[in-house]
C-alpha cells in the first residue's frame, strides 16, 4: 500500500481549504442540505461568496450568482395504496411500502388506473442493438410487465441508457403505465428491503418558465414496483409461470420474450403537491483567447444531499438522524472550490494566464431528487448549449484512502478518454476501466444531463486500486446515504486536495485545447444525442 505522503501534489493545492470547504458544509447546522431547504440555501450563499471572494464572474439569473428553480413536490397522502392484480383466480392488493412501491403521479393527486396487463421482457427497444422486446405486442392502453436490469452481454453503458428510457419507450408504444419486477440478479444488486427505504420519499420536478412541471412521460399514468409474490401474481395463468421466466432471464445473454398475461391491475393511490424553490450556484472565469472564448468548459457538482431521515418507532430522542453528505457531496464541491481557486489565481496573478476557453462552475441542486439542477441547467443554460463543449462532474470522491488511480465514466465515448489519461499522468495517476458496470453509473449523475444535451463528459471518480475498492465498498455499505457519512469518517484531506489537482488538470486541458472534445465516430451516445456533430476516429 502506497501512503498518502508519498503521492506527489502541486503545492497550490491546499488540504486545508478543502477540508475547511467541507467541514462547514457538512456541519448539523445545515441539516443534510436537503432541496428546497434552509440548510441547502445557507450551503448555496457559502458557495456564492466562496466564487465572489476568488473574483469570478456571476452567472445565475439577473446577473447574481443563482440560477432559482422552482420544483413540484408531490407527495403521498396517508390514504390506502397500492396494486391490486385480478386475474383467473380471483383479486389480491399488494400494499405500498410492504410488497409495492406506488410512484406518486403530479398530474394526477387520486391515482386510479386500471387496464390489462402485457409482459414486455426488459422493455428494451434499440434497433443499432438488434433489440426490440415490444416486437409483435399490442400494448396500447395497457400496463406493461417490465424486468428490472439488463442481459448479460448487453454493452453496459448503452444498456444503462435503455433501463432508464423505459417509460419512454413505454409510452412511445402506446402504453399508459408500467409495473416493474426483479430479475434473481437485480435483487441481489439491490433487495426489496432496501427498495423499501425510500418507499415514503416526495418526488420532484422541476417547473418551467413557462410555469408547467416537467414530464417527460406524460402518457405514463401509473408506475409501480411489486415484490417477488405480487410478481408472480401477474403471471397467474399465463403461457409462462415468473419462475419459468427467471429462469430463463438468468441464462447469460437471454431476452424472455414478451406475451400477453391473463390479468389487469389496478394502480391506485393520493397525493399532493406543493413548490419549493432552491437554486444552482453559477460562476464563470471568461476565457483568454478571443477566437475560443464563446465556448464553454463546465466543470459540475452537486451541493445537495438528502437532508434528515424520518423518525422510527423506539429511536432515542437523540438519535443522530442528519444525513451530512461530507463525500456525498460537500467533497465534490470543496474540490470544485479548490479548482476554481487555483485556476482564479492563474487568470489574475500579474504574468498569470487565463484558460483559453471560458470555464463555468456549476453547483447544482436537486441532483438527489433525480438529477434535476443539472438538467434544468443544461436545458436552460446561461449560455448557449451548443457552446458547452465539454463538462467534468465531481460526485462522492471516496478519500479515506490514498488513492493511485481514477476512474473516469464515460471516457471511452468520446476524445475525453485520452485527454483524461494523458492529463493525469503526470500525477503518477492511471485512468482505470470501468470497475462496478453493473452499477451503470454512467447515467446516474449530473454529467449525464450534458450527455442527453450532445455535450461530451465525463465524471472522475476515485479508483479501486491502493485499497480503493475496499474502501468504495466499506463506504457504499455503511455510510452511503446515511448519518455515518460525516466528519467522523477517516477522510485524507490531501487525497482531496490531490482530487482537485487532477480536476484542475483535466478541466485545463479541455479548456486549453486547440480542439474541443470530440465524440467518437460510432459511439452510441454520440450518434444517439449528437448526430450532426464532428466526431472522432476511434484511434484518435
Amino acid at each position: 500500500m502506497i501512503p498518502e505522503g508519498a503521492l506527489p501534489l502541486d503545492p497550490r493545492f491546499s488540504a486545508d481549504r478543502v477540508k475547511a470547504d467541507v467541514t462547514f458544509l457538512a456541519d448539523d447546522l445545515l441539516e443534510g442540505r436537503d432541496t428546497g431547504s434552509v440548510g441547502y440555501e445557507i450551503a448555496a450563499r457559502y458557495v456564492a461568496q466562496r466564487f465572489a471572494a476568488m473574483g469570478l464572474k456571476p452567472m445565475g439569473d439577473d446577473g447574481g450568482w443563482f440560477q432559482r428553480i422552482t420544483f413540484q413536490k408531490t407527495e403521498r397522502l396517508d390514504t390506502p395504496s397500492g396494486v391490486t392484480v385480478t386475474g383467473p383466480s380471483g383479486s389480491a392488493t399488494f400494499s405500498q411500502g410492504v410488497d409495492a412501491l406506488v410512484s406518486v403521479n403530479a398530474n394526477e393527486p387520486v391515482l386510479d388506473v386500471t387496464a390489462p396487463l402485457v409482459f414486455v421482457g426488459y422493455g428494451m427497444v434499440d434497433k443499432r442493438l438488434g433489440l426490440d422486446d415490444y416486437a409483435g405486442l399490442d400494448v396500447r392502453g395497457k400496463i406493461v410487465v417490465v424486468l428490472r436490469g439488463f442481459p448479460e452481454g448487453l454493452p453496459n453503458d448503452p444498456a444503462a441508457y435503455l433501463v432508464n428510457a423505459r417509460y419512454e419507450i413505454a409510452q412511445d408504444h402506446g402504453a399508459i403505465g408500467v409495473i416493474q419486477i426483479d430479475t434473481d440478479a437485480s435483487a441481489r444488486q439491490r433487495p426489496w428491503e432496501r427498495r423499501m427505504l425510500y418507499s415514503s420519499q416526495p418526488s420532484f420536478t422541476w417547473v418551467g418558465p413557462d410555469g408547467v412541471p416537467f414530464d417527460e412521460t406524460p402518457g405514463i399514468r401509473a408506475g409501480a414496483g411489486l415484490d417477488s409474490k405480487g410478481a408472480a401474481a401477474l403471471f397467474a395463468g399465463a403461457q409462462r409461470s415468473l419462475a419459468q421466466v427467471l429462469k430463463e432471464a438468468a441464462r447469460k445473454g437471454a431476452r424472455p420474450k414478451g406475451f400477453a398475461l391473463k390479468t389487469s391491475a389496478r394502480i391506485f393511490g393520493q397525493s399532493k403537491s406543493s413548490r419549493v424553490t432552491s437554486p444552482n450556484v453559477v460562476a464563470m472565469i471568461p476565457g483568454g483567447d478571443p477566437a475560443l472564448a464563446g465556448e464553454y468548459v463546465v466543470l459540475s457538482g452537486h451541493l445537495d444531499h438528502i437532508g434528515i431521515s424520518p423518525a422510527r418507532p423506539g429511536d432515542p430522542a437523540d438519535n443522530d438522524r442528519i444525513n451530512n453528505g461530507a463525500l456525498d457531496n460537500a467533497a465534490g464541491i470543496a474540490t470544485l472550490l479548490e479548482v476554481a481557486h487555483v485556476m482564479s489565481q492563474e487568470a489574475m496573478s500579474k504574468g498569470g494566464t487565463k484558460p483559453r476557453r471560458s470555464v463555468i462552475f456549476l453547483a447544482s441542486t436537486g441532483e438527489e431528487k433525480g438529477l434535476l439542477g443539472a438538467d434544468y441547467y443544461a436545458r436552460h443554460a446561461s449560455v448557449p448549449v451548443s457552446k458547452i463543449v465539454g463538462n467534468v462532474d465531481l460526485d462522492m470522491p471516496v478519500l479515506t484512502y490514498a488513492f493511485t488511480d481514477l476512474t473516469a465514466y464515460g471516457a471511452d465515448h468520446s476524445t475525453l478518454g485520452k485527454l483524461t489519461a494523458d492529463a493525469v499522468a503526470p500525477m503518477r495517476l492511471v485512468v482505470a476501466p470501468d470497475p462496478i458496470p453493473e452499477e451503470t453509473v454512467f447515467v446516474r449523475s449530473d454529467h449525464y444531463m450534458f450527455v442527453k444535451q450532445g455535450v461530451p463528459a465525463v465524471f472522475l471518480a476515485t479508483g479501486f486500486g491502493n485499497g480503493g475498492e475496499a474502501a468504495y465498498n466499506y463506504f457504499n455499505e455503511h455510510n452511503y446515504h446515511q448519518v455515518g457519512d460525516d466528519l467522523k469518517q477517516p477522510i485524507i484531506w490531501r487525497a482531496g486536495a490531490r482530487f482537485a489537482e487532477a480536476n484542475y488538470r483535466i478541466t485545463r486541458a479541455m479548456a486549453d485545447g486547440d480542439a474541443p472534445p470530440r465524440w467518437i465516430k460510432g459511439d452510441f451516445f454520440g450518434d444517439l444525442f449528437a448526430p450532426n456533430a464532428s466526431k472522432a476516429e476511434p484511434a484518435d
